[in-house]
């Protein structure tokens, strides 16, 4: 399975259940990295999209422990092992983890690809992605050149899990 994130230089991934920043060019990376694939995510981070809607040409499986919990056009799982049950449809390449951080960490050891957008800067924040760079059984494969928006600099990353 993948995962795909954006985090600042200490792995904030966002503060109160918002996004650290919104850059259009993670955003279209994200786009062409998951449309037409499955992504899974928790009901917090479902809740901060547009209308709190799922995302359009997915499969959206969100996770949430509430029992009566639906969400139209989507799959709601209240568990690991209804995830996992649903998961085993899908191929594992077309499965995105997208968060929050409690489903990161939840699904992390599941996963082999990490698509990281590394952005140059610390911001206040509530919540974190893992630090791959302190596990080692995560590299780095993959590294852009460096991009920027405004006066922020970020690079897109990818991790792969070592075998």
């Amino acid at each position: 399975m993948n995962l795909i994130v954006a985090v600042d230089e200490n792995w904030a991934i966002g503060n109160k259940n918002e996004l650290l920043i919104s850059i259009p060019a993670d955003h279209k990376f994200f786009r062409q990295e998951t449309t037409g694939k499955v992504v899974v995510l928790g009901r917090k981070t479902l809740e901060t999209f547009p209308q709190g809607l799922p995302l359009k040409n997915r499969t959206n499986i969100i996770m949430s422990t509430n029992k009566n919990y639906q969400v139209k056009d989507a799959v709601v799982v209240h568990d690991l092992d209804e995830l996992l049950a649903e998961l085993s449809k899908y191929a594992d390449q077309d499965v995105y983890i997208v968060g929050g951080e409690s489903i990161y960490r939840l699904l992390l050891p599941y996963c082999d690809t990490a698509h990281v957008t590394k952005i140059d800067h610390a911001y206040e924040a509530d919540a974190y992605f893992p630090n791959l760079d302190e596990m080692p059984e995560w590299r780095i494969t993959a590294d852009s050149e460096e991009q920027t928006y405004f006066d922020i600099t970020y690079h897109f990353l990818k991790y792969e899990r070592v075998k």
